[in-house]
Order: C-alpha cells, then sequence, then structure tokens
C-alpha cells in the first residue's frame, strides 16, 4: 500500500447477495429485455436513439461506437453497429439514491445498440426485475418503476414499429452474489488529515492501476455536483461513479451475448456519508451477466470472472 493511504485502518469485503422481494409484483422473469425493429431503409442509427432517448428525459452521457475500437483490436467485427450506451434521468436517480445508495451501481444506467444479420436494429437494457434485484431494491418502488416506464418509452419513441422480443434470458432466485462491496475505515482524527486530498488521492491510484490493466472509463459522474446539488441534498461529503469498460471483455462477451451492454459499462461507485468515518464502494457483479444472459460458453465467461478479480485485486491493495 503507497503511503499516503495509511490512514485506512480496517477494510471489510461484502457480497450483497440475491434478497427475497415480492417477485409477483413484476410483470417479467427477465432481468434483461430486447426491443427491436426492422431497420433495412438503415435510417435507425444510435445517433437517432440517442436524440430519441434525450427528448424522452433520459441524458445520453455516453455513446460509444465500439466497432472502432474493435477493429484496430481485433481480426472481426460481429456486427454492422454495436454501440454500448450510458443514460440517466436525474431526478430518479436522485430519488432512488436518497432512499438506496446502492443505486450507484446503476448510475448511469447502460444499453448495447446493435444491427443483426437480417437488418434489424436491436436495444438490450435493464427491466425493473433487473434493476431491483442487483440494488436490493423492492421490485415494486414507485421511483424504481417509474424509472423502468422511462427506458420503455424512450425505447418505442426510439423505434415506433420496435417490439419488445420473447427471450431465453429468464433468470432464476438463485442465492448469487450481486454486487461485490468494500468498506474502509478511515482516520481522519489526524490534524493533517484533509478529506479533499484523501480522496483525489485514493481516486488517482484506483484510475492508474485500473488503466494499466486496460480499464477504461468513458464517464466519470460526479453524482454530488451533479444530481445530489441539483436537489439541495447535503448527506454526502461526496459520491462519485465511474464506469469501467475493457475491450477484450466486451469483444468475446459480445460475440455471442451483445445484450451485454445492459450491464457494460458497468458502474463502480464511491462515496462517504457525512458524520461517518467510512468509504464505501462497490460494482456489479459478473454474475449478473452470466446468470441474467444466460452465458454458458468459457469464452466469455473467463474474461468476465478474470476482470472482476483484477479489479477486486486493486481494491485490496489500496485499502490495506
Amino acid at each position: 500500500m503507497k503511503t499516503s493511504f495509511t490512514k485506512i485502518i480496517t477494510v471489510a469485503l461484502a457480497l450483497f447477495f440475491l434478497g427475497s422481494y415480492n417477485a409477483t409484483a413484476s410483470t417479467t422473469t427477465e432481468d434483461v429485455q430486447l426491443f427491436s425493429a426492422p431497420n433495412k431503409d438503415q435510417k435507425i442509427t444510435p445517433k437517432s436513439i440517442a436524440k430519441a432517448f434525450g427528448d424522452t428525459g433520459l441524458s445520453i452521457v455516453g455513446n460509444n461506437n465500439m466497432n472502432t475500437p474493435f477493429s484496430k483490436r481485433f481480426p472481426k467485427l460481429y456486427y454492422k453497429v454495436y454501440n454500448l450506451a450510458m443514460f440517466v434521468n436525474n431526478d430518479l436517480s436522485f430519488k432512488l439514491l436518497k432512499k438506496y445508495p446502492s443505486f450507484g451501481a446503476l448510475t448511469p444506467l447502460t444499453m448495447s445498440i446493435w444491427q443483426d444479420k437480417d437488418g434489424n436494429m436491436n436495444i438490450a437494457t435493464l427491466t425493473a426485475r433487473g434493476m431491483a434485484r442487483v440494488t436490493q431494491i423492492p421490485v415494486n418502488d414507485p421511483d424504481l418503476n417509474a424509472y423502468a416506464a422511462l427506458v420503455q418509452k424512450a425505447l418505442k419513441n426510439a423505434m415506433p414499429k420496435g417490439k419488445f422480443q420473447k427471450t431465453s434470458l429468464n433468470t432464476t432466485d438463485l442465492k448469487k452474489p450481486l454486487q461485490v462491496n468494500f468498506v474502509a475505515d478511515i482516520d481522519m482524527d489526524d490534524e493533517d488529515f484533509d478529506l479533499d486530498d484523501y480522496i483525489d488521492d485514493f481516486e488517482s491510484e484506483f484510475e492508474g492501476e485500473m488503466e494499466a490493466l486496460g480499464f477504461l472509463f468513458p464517464n466519470i459522474t460526479n453524482v454530488q455536483e451533479e444530481i445530489f446539488d441539483e436537489h439541495d441534498y447535503k448527506a454526502y461529503d461526496f459520491y462519485h461513479t465511474y464506469s469501467m469498460c475493457k475491450f477484450d471483455v466486451i469483444y468475446p462477451v459480445s460475440k455471442l451475448h451483445p445484450a451485454a451492454g445492459a450491464w457494460a459499462p458497468c458502474s463502480f461507485y464511491i462515496y462517504k456519508k457525512k458524520g461517518e468515518k467510512k468509504l464505501h464502494m462497490g460494482f456489479l457483479s459478473v454474475e449478473n451477466w452470466i446468470e441474467s444472459l444466460n452465458i454458458k460458453d468459457q469464452e466469455s465467461i473467463k474474461p468476465l470472472k478474470e476482470a472482476e478479480g483484477m479489479i477486486k485485486n486493486i481494491l485490496k491493495e489500496i485499502t490495506e
């Protein structure tokens, strides 16, 4: 551990497991929904989809053409169009984060956009059930369902001739780790301690270690400034989320599972509440990808689990 982090005394590693909730309140057994529309005339594009989402009230904070970096790194492209996009509604995010800090793992939400061999444009997003399962939010929470309804409205606005597809992506209620969480105690009693410096040092080390292993951050959200301050909410000293992506992961996974963008780029959240001497961190476990996308092939499972192991190791290193 570098000397700038000797102030951290103890670290607890926790896993969120699938909790019990009223599953009958959900209208689907799917975590991931697939919305598709014919697009042989090429009028539907990632750009037009982004505009429709924005017009519906979901701000696009990133819309990345993955074929550009894929074509430079890998021998073959699997889809004519393959984008990973991130989007957010600040008002609904605020309501959910205020009640459930773990919603940072879905701030922003994500989607994949791809055109298949038959010329159909497809969008994969999370359902209300999917969002509820991974954040431990009751599936009948009104703000969660308002968010899910807004996503469905945006999908229909983006592709008016589109339909929700029946898939084999039904998830079970198995006890699986859904989030990986770290809690670090902070020694703030030293008279020279400065919280802003501490956070800057922590995040700089985290970013540096991650980037050295090939991880990218297509979006970083200062939740405190961009969401909480809009509502004059002062319960946190800071709250940040990082959207994380690794080409060597999403490329092999997308080959057979293009809907993986409903989970990627995945969000890592880090926050400190006022009055606490603890740093809270978390991100979604890859078990969400594996179970909800019905992933069986080792070509996809291996890089997912390796990437999760890398992130865990980095967080253990910088918090010891």
